[in-house]
């Protein structure tokens, strides 16, 4: 263990909630964990929905939630404007539709990172494909902000597939601490680059997202962050918990971390965290629902120009598009460009195409 490490590298300590606490540059990040059941053939719950709150259904009843979905769960059509989605999914698949053309099922480990950018808007569907068994799902959604000189970049997603991700493993007494590398480089190990007008796409903005999974006796030491004024906030949401430094951390819990020094960790339980960090951005938030932009008046401009153009319309013939029954994880750019993946190189359907627009847009 580094020995000028402090003994207590923790300045805050916060319950985790539903909505997890963040710190400029993120916005906003959240863990969904959903039991669903078998699928009933259409890529929703064989299960009845009666008592839900379809369209807003974020109760958790049963262990699992169609969210704004009626019929499949997930995020029917919806805008964005002014910031980026970092989406990391452990376990499940989403599709993914947008005003773009483009379309992608991920999942499994993968990673979609979206710099709306300008304006976009998309549908992020959680179909249940497994009709004999559970569909379990988990993901984590991370929003992170833009700068003034960035807002109005063109949008752009990405797409990490899991076998892409670097994955840094140490062993310490036969205990294996694993950090899945999704953003900012971990000692040898480079994640892929994000979108060209990222935030995190300037390793001078210190933005990490690291995802680490300790087993019981493990120990590890977080890195020191590479800027002085970076912050870091790491969320300890499974296992047993772990201790930074001196300081045990429960289950369910946010801490954020001096950054600019190495922080020993140790798990005797095992446990699981994610840990944010980056240079603030420092400039002024104003913030309505999808659109997060740095002035009042912006706000207003991002909610008229949506209703005026609908960042380029909807190209599909739903609001919620699900990609038909193969499992075969893919991502159809805007430019026509098409990825396949492993468990499934060749689909045994076509890859989905938006509707035509019209002449008039």
């Amino acid at each position: 263990m580094d020995t000028d490490a402090p003994l207590d590298p923790v300045l805050e300590e916060v319950p985790l909630g539903d909505r997890w606490p963040t710190v400029d540059p993120f916005l906003f990040c959240v863990h969904h964990v959903d039991h669903y059941p078998a699928g009933d053939g259409a890529f929703g719950p064989a299960a009845s929905l009666a008592g839900r709150d379809l369209g807003m259904d974020f109760a958790g009843i049963d262990g699992w939630r169609m969210y704004h979905g009626h019929t499949v769960p997930g995020f029917p059509q919806h805008p964005h404007r002014g910031f980026e989605t970092v989406t990391y999914v452990r376990r499940g698949l989403i599709d993914h539709a947008d005003s773009l053309g483009a379309a992608a099922r991920f999942g499994r480990g993968d990673v979609q990172w979206m710099t709306a950018g300008k304006g976009v808007v998309h549908a992020e569907m959680f179909p249940l494909l497994d009709v004999a068994a559970p569909n379990d799902a988990e993901l984590f959604q991370i929003w992170l902000n833009l700068p003034a000189a960035s807002k109005f970049a063109d949008p752009c997603y990405s797409i990490f597939w899991d076998d892409e991700i670097p994955r840094v493993v140490e062993v310490h007494d036969g205990a294996t601490t694993e950090v899945t590398v999704i953003a900012g480089r971990l000692g040898t190990a480079d994640p892929p680059s994000p979108p060209p007008a990222s935030y995190a796409g300037d390793a001078g903005h210190d933005v990490a997202i690291w995802h680490v999974r300790c087993e019981a006796g493990a120990r590890w030491t977080l890195p020191a962050a590479s800027a002085a004024d970076t912050v870091r906030i790491a969320y300890v949401f499974d296992g047993d918990g772990v201790a930074f430094g001196s300081r045990p951390i429960g289950r369910d819990t946010a801490v954020r971390l001096v950054a600019d020094v190495p922080v020993p960790v140790t798990s005797p339980g095992g446990g699981e965290f994610l840990v944010l960090q980056g240079r603030p951005i420092g400039e002024p938030v104003a913030q309505y629902g999808p659109f997060v932009m740095n002035h009042r008046h912006e706000i207003v401009e991002a909610v008229e120009d949506y209703q005026a153009t609908g960042f380029g319309g909807w190209p599909w013939p739903d609001d919620g598009p699900v990609h038909g029954a193969d499992p075969s994880r893919f991502a159809r750019h805007a430019d026509g460009r098409t990825e396949r993946r492993a468990d499934g190189d060749a689909r045994s359907d076509p890859v989905p195409t938006p509707t035509p627009r019209s002449s008039d847009g």
